[in-house]
Formats: C-alpha cells, sequence, structure tokens
C-alpha cells in the first residue's frame, strides 16, 4: 500500500495510449480510493534472441537473452517448426529442412553460461519463441555439446538479367 495523495482513478486504457497520461480517468486528483486499491505494474523485458558464430545474422548457434544475460537453447526435442518460428522472429525467411542440410542438424560449437531453455515445442503459429512450450527458465537435461544452431533460407530478390553487368552480354568484361 502507498501512502499519500492518490491521483489517478477511473482509468481506462485501450492499449494504444503512450503514456498512462492519455488514458481516459477521473479529473486528476478526484477519487473514491483507498490505498488498499492500490495499483501496481511489473514490466518484463523484452524477449531477444540471436543466432551467432555461423556465416551470417541467420545461421548459427540459438541464444535467448534472459534477466540481460545470454544463454543456449538446448536441442532436446527441437524440430523444424521450433526453426520456423525462430526464422520468422528474426525476419530472416523461412527455415531450412535438416534434409536440405548436407550435414544434418546444424552445429555451430558449444556455447558458454546459462543454458536457458530445454523441451521447446512450438506449434507454428507463435509469433515469439517465448510463446512455445518449454520447461522453466534455466531447467534443463543438457550440456553445451546439445547446443541448436538454426539454419534459416534468406529469400533475396533475384538480378535482374538486363544491363552492361551481365556476364556474357554485349558491353560486359
Amino acid at each position: 500500500e502507498g501512502t499519500g495523495p492518490i491521483w489517478l482513478d477511473d482509468v481506462r486504457c485501450q492499449g494504444n495510449e503512450l503514456s498512462l497520461l492519455g488514458c481516459p480517468a477521473s479529473p486528476w486528483g478526484v477519487t473514491n480510493c483507498q490505498h488498499r486499491e492500490d495499483a501496481a505494474v511489473v514490466c518484463a523485458e523484452p524477449f531477444q534472441l540471436r543466432l551467432v558464430d555461423g556465416p551470417g545474422r541467420c545461421a548459427g548457434r540459438l541464444e535467448v537473452n534472459r534477466a540481460g544475460q545470454w544463454g543456449t537453447v538446448c536441442d532436446d526435442g527441437w524440430s523444424r517448426t521450433n526453426a520456423v518460428v525462430v526464422c520468422r522472429e528474426l525476419g530472416c525467411g523461412v527455415a531450412r529442412a535438416v534434409g536440405d542440410l548436407p550435414w544434418g542438424r546444424p552445429r555451430f560449437g558449444p556455447g558458454t553460461g546459462r543454458i536457458w531453455l530445454d523441451d521447446v515445442r512450438c506449434q507454428g503459429q507463435e509469433g515469439t519463441l517465448q510463446d512455445c512450450a518449454h520447461r522453466a527458465w534455466g531447467h534443463h537435461d543438457c550440456t553445451h555439446q546439445e547446443d541448436i544452431g538454426v539454419v534459416c533460407q534468406v529469400w533475396d530478390p533475384p538480378l535482374p538479367l538486363w544491363g552492361s553487368w551481365w556476364p556474357g552480354r554485349a558491353g560486359s568484361s
């Protein structure tokens, strides 16, 4: 419970306001509340993920940030559906099928530090890996030898077939 004046009451935010002061409410300082009705908010840190130690930003060992600390994801139960969610979240196109990869399941070496996620199970429609089912954060039965790698297929626009730069065309060198 707080102490002192209560400044806001009957706050009715829609969710698109830039601040709490943009929400409809009773006039400033006009209230019928007591401090036992004080509201509280806990803000969550933005979820972050990245692919590291690969040939580019769309292929590498999967790492997630939890409480300001980067850690890895265990490969137990990992599926292409999980990789689809990761690639989409990173803006890296679609996930490459393991059968498309000459070396099978992608490996980008062991990570260090925490192993944050294990037994990740996505359905495919999730907007973020954070929304997929998984063991509790930091609970796992893995070593860093089981850190999952992800390879996404980035769809670059095709090159134009015209212009003097095209090999074998008049004016090309």
